[in-house]
């Protein structure tokens, strides 16, 4: 299967960056082809600028300062995202990617005035995630990277999509042990995905 992993962490060598190179692994000895974006590291501009603003239904016109995410986005058969949650949202910089690339025409159609899936080649949607205030907090703040993924992007992929969601939360009182069993547990799902 070709997956396309999305990694928002601008250290590499931080615990977020083991958990990418742990799902990374794992789905390449399952035998996926792994494009593996990371968002940082291919320095992607998140800023939707007024002239993609402007342009943004027009899909003649509306994915070319985006086209090679596009692209890529386009020929994945299942989304792997790993990315840490700050202020009980996705990094500033995977919140443009969505804003920039999953636009009318590539998350989603407009026909007649309805709104469709655009992501229809899309079987399987996974994130890893890491919080750093418990779970009952997220839940009460409506936990919007988990609605991003279970709700958002699953609707763009047409609401048939299996979706993994494996979050670690309280990163910040975490031990080293509980770090540990989080990254098996990304190992054994990503292995099985």
């Amino acid at each position: 299967m070709r997956v396309l992993l999305i990694f928002c962490h601008p250290i590499e060598d931080s615990y977020h960056g083991a958990l990418h190179r742990t799902a990374r692994a794992a789905l390449e000895r399952a035998g996926h082809e792994v494009d593996d974006l990371d968002l940082y590291a291919e320095r992607f501009d998140p800023v939707l600028s007024r002239e993609e603003r402007l342009s943004y239904h027009d899909t003649a016109v509306n994915r070319r300062p985006v086209q090679a995410y596009v692209d890529r986005l386009l020929r994945a058969e299942a989304l792997v995202l790993c990315f840490p949650v700050w202020c009980f949202g996705p990094p500033a910089m995977l919140k443009g990617f969505f804003d920039r690339v999953l636009i009318p025409g590539v998350g989603f159609s407009l026909r007649d005035g309805r709104i469709g899936p655009g992501l229809t080649e899309v079987r399987k949607l996974a994130a890893v995630v890491s919080y750093g205030q418990p779970r009952w907090r997220a839940f009460l703040a409506g936990d919007p990277p988990r609605k991003i993924v279970t709700r958002y992007l699953r609707f763009s992929t047409g609401l048939r999509t299996r979706v993994t969601y494996l979050a670690h939360y309280g990163m910040n009182v975490s031990t080293e042990a509980t770090r540990c069993r989080f990254l098996a547990r990304v190992e054994q799902e990503m292995a099985g995905f």
